[in-house]
């Protein structure tokens, strides 16, 4: 059911003509003004590239620990080495 409440929200967006883009386009205009248009379009730019970064990171951690091979220990020889070294 969630799937289908999350392609309503996609459709809502592809729905958008150019005249609505264009009215959303004055409303945002005039909220934040000209001057700050450009810096908010250049945080919003910085933010979606340290987020692909962020993502790209932790994709490859996982690759990476995917491709290692686990490390099993022996019990039997951590307590042999543990006696060993306090006998001397």
């Amino acid at each position: 059911m969630q799937s289908l409440n999350g392609m309503n929200s996609i459709a809502f967006i592809q729905g958008l003509g150019t005249s609505e883009l264009f009215i959303i386009l004055i409303i945002v205009l005039v909220l934040f003004g000209a001057k700050r248009l450009p810096e908010l379009a250049k945080g919003l730019g910085k933010s979606v590239k340290e987020f692909k970064k962020a993502t790209q990171d932790v994709e490859e951690d996982i690759r990476t620990a995917m491709d290692e091979k686990p490390v099993v220990k022996n019990p039997t020889s951590d307590q042999n080495s543990s006696n060993t070294v306090a006998k001397n």
